[in-house]
C-alpha cells in the first residue's frame, strides 16, 4: 500500500467532494500512480480528522468520477489506464449480425469509459449475480427501470413491471399467454420479421392490415376484427421497422376507440420509444386494461443487453405472465439488468440516448445527401431507411451488386404479412460500419440502384 494522505484545498464544497477532487488530483499530477491501492478509509479519517462517514463518501464519489475502483475485501485502487488492460478479444469483433437493425456503436472515448466504468461496478457484485433469481427483475431493478420509464414520459406502476431478455421473449410470452394454436393476430401488412415467425411457431395466422404514413387505417381495422375475431392486435407504433413511420396521435386515439369497443387486446412492440424524441403517448397508455406495451432497449443500450421492459394490463396476472416467462427463458440475465440500472444511475444512459440521438441524425442526413434521385423514407431519428426500387430494377439484382459491401441490406420479402413483396430494400445505417464506410457502401448503392447497366 502506497502512503498517500490527500491534500484538501479550502473551495467551500462539501468535505467528501474535496477528498474525490484531491484523490483526481493527486492522479493527475502522477502522485498516485495507475494501480496504487488508497489507504483504508478510516486510516484517512484518523489523518484528516474528519468522521469516517465523509471519506466513504469520498471514496465512493471518486470511485462514480471513474478515479478509483473499489472490491470488497481487497480495497480501493486508482484505475487500471486504459494501455495497460487486456486488449480487446479480435475474435469477439466478428460475432456480429449485419442483417439486424442496430443503432449506430459509440466511439467517443469518454461515454466508452463510462460504460466501461458501469461494467466494473457490476463486477463487484459478480458471484451473486451469477445465482437464479427473478424471473421478471429484481424489485431494485424495477424500480429503476420505472424512474428511466417516467423520465421519458412513460407513466407505469412498478408492479404491473416486468424486465425480460428482449422484445423477442415478451412478444412470445404474450402470444402464448393470450393466444392458442389456430387462432388469428393483426398486425401492419409490413411488420417486424420477429413477429411473423413467432406466430409461425405458435400456430398462429398473422393477417396484414393496410396502413398509410399515419398508421393502420382504422376501417380496415374494424373490418379485420369482424372478419377474423383476431386474438390480438400488434403494432410497432414508433419508427415502425422497416417503414420508418410513427403512428400520429390522432390515430392512435382511433385505434385505441376500436380496441376498447371490441375489449381486443394490444401487443405495443414499442422498440424506438426511447429513441424517438416526439413520439406521442403510447396506445396502452389510452387502454390500460388491454395494451401490453414492450419497451425494448436494444435501440438504445445495445442488444446485447437483450433486455426490454414490458408493462402488463390492468387485470392480467402478472404471476401467470412470468410463469410463461419462466417456461421459455427461465429469468433475465441478472447480469444485463444490474447493469442497466447501473447506467440509468450514474447517467449513462441517458448519455448513450443523446449519442444515438445525434449519431442516428447525421447518418439520415448522409443518406439524404448521397441518394439523391432514389425513392426512399426516413426519419431523423431512424437506424434504417426503406428504399422503393425504380421500375425495371429488382431488389436480386441491386442485393447482387451490393455483395460485399458492410451495409446491411434486406429485402422486403422478410417483412411483407399479406400480398406480394414490392421491389423495396431496407437499408440499415447503424451498427459497426464507420461514418466514412457508410458513405462508401451509400455511395455504392445509389449506383446499384440507379445504374441501368452495371459494371460492377
Amino acid at each position: 500500500m502506497k502512503p498517500w494522505q490527500p491534500t484538501l484545498r479550502e473551495t467551500g464544497k462539501p468535505r467528501y467532494i474535496e477528498i474525490a477532487e484531491a484523490i483526481g488530483s493527486d492522479i493527475e499530477t502522477g502522485i498516485l500512480s495507475h494501480g496504487d491501492r488508497l489507504p483504508s478509509q478510516r486510516s484517512v479519517a484518523q489523518q484528516l480528522g474528519v468522521d469516517f462517514t465523509t471519506v466513504s463518501r469520498g471514496y465512493s464519489e471518486a470511485v462514480k468520477r471513474g478515479y478509483v475502483e473499489s472490491f470488497v475485501g481487497r480495497g480501493t485502487f486508482v484505475r487500471t489506464s486504459k494501455n495497460d488492460t487486456e486488449e480487446p478479444d479480435p475474435r469477439r469483433a466478428l460475432e456480429e449480425d449485419p442483417m439486424m437493425n442496430m443503432p449506430p456503436e459509440p466511439t467517443d472515448p469518454d461515454l466508452v469509459a463510462r460504460m466501461d466504468q458501469g461494467l466494473r461496478m457490476v463486477s463487484a457484485n459478480l458471484v451473486p449475480l451469477l445465482r437464479y433469481q427473478s424471473v421478471s427483475g429484481s424489485i431494485q431493478d424495477r424500480e429503476v427501470a420505472a424512474l428511466w420509464m417516467a423520465e421519458n414520459g412513460l407513466d407505469i406502476s412498478v408492479d404491473s413491471l416486468a424486465i425480460t431478455p428482449g422484445a423477442h421473449a415478451s412478444i412470445l410470452g404474450i402470444l402464448t399467454y393470450l393466444s392458442e394454436p389456430g387462432l388469428t393476430v393483426l398486425c401492419e401488412t409490413i411488420t417486424y420479421p420477429g413477429i411473423r415467425a413467432i406466430a409461425s411457431q405458435l400456430g398462429l395466422n398473422l393477417i396484414g392490415i393496410e396502413s398509410d404514413e399515419h398508421g393502420i387505417l382504422p376501417d380496415a381495422l374494424e373490418r379485420a376484427i369482424s372478419k377474423h375475431w383476431p386474438s390480438a392486435l400488434y403494432l410497432n407504433p414508433t419508427l415502425q421497422n422497416p417503414t420508418t413511420h410513427t403512428i400520429s396521435a390522432n390515430r392512435r386515439q382511433h385505434i385505441a376507440d376500436i380496441l376498447r369497443q371490441h375489449e381486443m387486446p394490444l401487443i405495443e412492440d414499442d422498440a424506438c420509444c426511447f429513441v424517438a424524441s416526439d413520439a406521442p403517448v403510447p396506445i396502452s397508455q389510452l387502454t390500460p386494461d388491454l395494451g401490453w406495451h414492450i419497451a425494448g432497449l436494444s435501440k438504445c443500450f445495445g442488444a446485447g443487453l437483450r433486455l426490454a421492459l414490458t408493462t402488463i394490463p390492468k387485470g392480467h396476472s402478472k404471476a401467470r405472465f412470468s410463469q410463461v416467462l419462466r417456461t421459455g427463458n427461465v429469468m433475465t440475465s441478472p447480469i444485463s439488468t444490474a447493469l442497466m440500472s447501473r447506467w440509468i444511475e450514474d447517467g449513462t444512459a441517458k448519455a448513450l440516448q443523446s449519442f444515438v440521438r445525434k449519431a442516428a441524425s447525421d447518418r439520415q442526413a448522409l443518406a439524404k445527401e448521397i441518394l439523391t434521385g432514389c425513392d426512399f423514407e426516413g426519419h431523423t431519428e431512424a437506424f434504417n431507411i426503406w428504399l422503393t426500387l425504380p421500375e425495371g430494377t429488382s431488389r436480386a439484382e441491386v442485393l447482387g451488386r451490393m455483395t460485399g459491401r458492410q451495409i446491411g441490406i434486406m429485402p422486403s420479402d422478410a417483412f411483407t404479412v399479406t400480398g406480394s413483396p414490392k421491389e423495396a430494400l431496407r437499408i440499415c445505417l447503424g451498427g459497426p460500419v464507420t461514418f466514412s464506410q457508410l458513405k462508401d457502401d451509400l455511395c455504392a448503392l445509389k449506383d446499384a440502384v440507379l445504374l441501368k447497366e452495371w459494371v460492377g
